[in-house]
């Protein structure tokens, strides 16, 4: 389990935070470009347009915590 205040564990130091913090970034931005890959191939087309109003909104999310980042 991952250290947390929750199970008694210090909490991660501030650079590891930021290591942390913009690998999960990457993540999101791996997870959305698979999410628009699968919507462009047709799939799921009963949600298609939830998925795609998802996915402009994490693409936006993401850029925002980018320019926050200041990466």
């Amino acid at each position: 389990m991952a250290p947390s205040s929750v199970n008694g564990e210090q909490e991660p130091s501030g650079a590891d935070q930021a290591i942390s913090t913009e690998a999960l970034l990457e993540q999101l931005q791996r997870d959305r470009l698979w999410l628009l890959q699968q919507l462009d191939q047709g799939r799921w087309p009963d949600l298609r347009l939830d998925l795609a109003a998802l996915e402009r909104e994490l693409g936006q999310l993401l850029e925002q915590a980018h320019q926050k980042l200041g990466s």
